[in-house]
């Protein structure tokens, strides 16, 4: 019989006890679920630590293959298994075990529902405000370069949907990458991340396809913790990764001219408004 739910995590360079917690989270919340382990480091650090945990499928690349790319090879397995789900899960990221049992009755019970995201926090319980609208250049932009100029508060305080209260259920257009819930039926007909974006845009990309055919949700009845180092604000090689994929996002959708993106931007915030 396939799984109900599979999951993937990629790693680069991460500590083992960093992503114990990840795969002990996941593992501990779905008793017949199967992670696949996707290792873009340059060595095999961590394989060895999972070598009797049957559960637990660790694939290494011996190269850095770039985010959507890695979990793609897990995808395409998920699918061909037969998983109903699969679990876009990111290395630094840990949760009790109600947690996926919580989401998987939501994506049950409502079948329109392509993605489900929980509630972010940090470890010391702040929120982190990571449902959005679809990014234009100028929010982009500003969140890089100013991002504690009080002048475009009023900017990214709509962009990150932060008057919604981030209390109750709601259908977003941008979600985050570090926990995507998906449905593989979803998957099928939209296709799978996009390989050409190598890291940090690709999960914008890929809630907006979802988004136009199914409901993309923030479900803020269970949540998760999130470390959230943001590397591309502290290194060089990461930042500038980052200013790529935003390139190839826009140069993917549109800069200054995209219809669609406000439509569905002014969609969203018309239903939260209401």
């Amino acid at each position: 019989m396939p799984p109900k739910i599979t999951a993937s995590i990629v790693v680069f360079k991460n500590t083992p006890k960093l992503v114990l917690a990840a795969v002990k989270s996941f593992l501990d919340s779905s008793p017949e679920g199967i992670l696949f382990l996707i290792d873009n480091s340059p060595q095999n650090t961590i394989g060895k630590h999972f070598e009797t945990e049957k559960r637990v499928n660790y694939i290494f690349n011996n190269k850095n293959l770039g985010f959507g790319a890695a979990h793609n090879i897990a995808l395409v397995q998920s699918q061909e298994m037969g998983s109903v789900y699969h679990l876009v899960l990111n290395p630094d990221v840990y949760f009790d075990k109600k947690v996926i049992p919580e989401l998987l009755n939501l994506m049950d019970t409502q079948s329109d529902v392509g993605l489900v995201m929980p509630k972010v926090l940090y470890p010391d319980g702040r929120i982190q405000h990571l449902c959005k609208l679809l990014p234009s250049p100028e929010n982009l932009f500003l969140r890089r370069f100013f991002p504690f100029n009080k002048k475009f508060d009023r900017t990214n305080h709509i962009y990150e949907l932060k008057f919604s209260g981030y209390d109750k259920m709601m259908d977003v257009p941008c979600l985050s990458g570090c926990f995507m819930l998906l449905r593989n039926d979803c998957l099928k007909k939209i296709g799978l991340f996009d390989e050409d974006i190598f890291l940090y845009t690709e999960d914008i990309d890929l809630t907006r396809r979802i988004h136009k055919h199914f409901r993309t949700v923030f479900y803020p009845a269970a949540s998760i913790y999130h470390i959230h180092e943001k590397g591309s604000y502290k290194k060089l090689i990461p930042f500038l990764f980052h200013v790529k994929s935003v390139v190839t996002y826009f140069n993917k959708w549109g800069w200054f001219h995209d219809p669609e993106r406000e439509l569905i931007n002014r969609a969203t915030l018309i239903k939260l408004t209401q």
